[in-house]
């Protein structure tokens, strides 16, 4: 019986088990992100956690309060928002994990001309009892400089998610 229990223990935090939930987190990021670029406010609604934090200039809380705050990126003619993972941490137990990387958005200034704006974005990602990743704390930070090229790539790589 404990050998068992050390061997389910040991399957449960390998190092595979692990980088799969690296890897579902990371696709989780990227589907989280193409709900917002193809403006699917309830798909959106539906990667986070019903106790999330998501802080910027304010702090939002839940669902419904976070969609409220991210509603101008749904809107037809408000500014368009893409992000990737370029980190991914898994805390050994499954169940809490880092997502972090750039992010681009584009918009229209009073003149019709097209911005352009960087930054990072940090997301913690916890496993909820379905088994299925939400995010709980999001937050980002802009950025005068623009990224290097390779991070600027990552943004229109293809994924490996489907």
């Amino acid at each position: 019986m404990r050998i068992t229990l050390l061997i389910v223990t040991w399957m449960l935090v390998s190092p595979a088990a692990v980088a799969d939930d690296a890897q579902d987190v990371r696709c989780r990021e990227i589907a989280f992100s193409l709900s917002v670029e193809k403006k699917d406010v309830t798909s959106f609604a539906s990667f986070i956690d019903d106790d999330a934090r998501f802080v910027g200039s304010s702090v939002s809380r839940g669902p419904v309060d976070v969609t409220e705050a991210w509603s101008v990126f749904f809107a037809d003619d408000g500014p368009l928002i893409k992000w990737r993972p370029q980190i991914i941490e898994v805390l050994k137990d499954g169940n809490l994990a880092l997502s972090r990387g750039p992010y681009r958005m584009t918009a229209r200034d009073e003149e019709g001309n097209t911005t352009e704006h960087w930054g990072t974005f940090n997301s913690i990602w916890r496993k909820d009892a379905e088994g299925s990743w939400k995010v709980v704390f999001d937050a980002g930070n802009a950025s005068a400089d623009l990224p290097s090229e390779d991070v600027q790539v990552l943004l229109d790589q293809e994924d490996d998610c489907r």
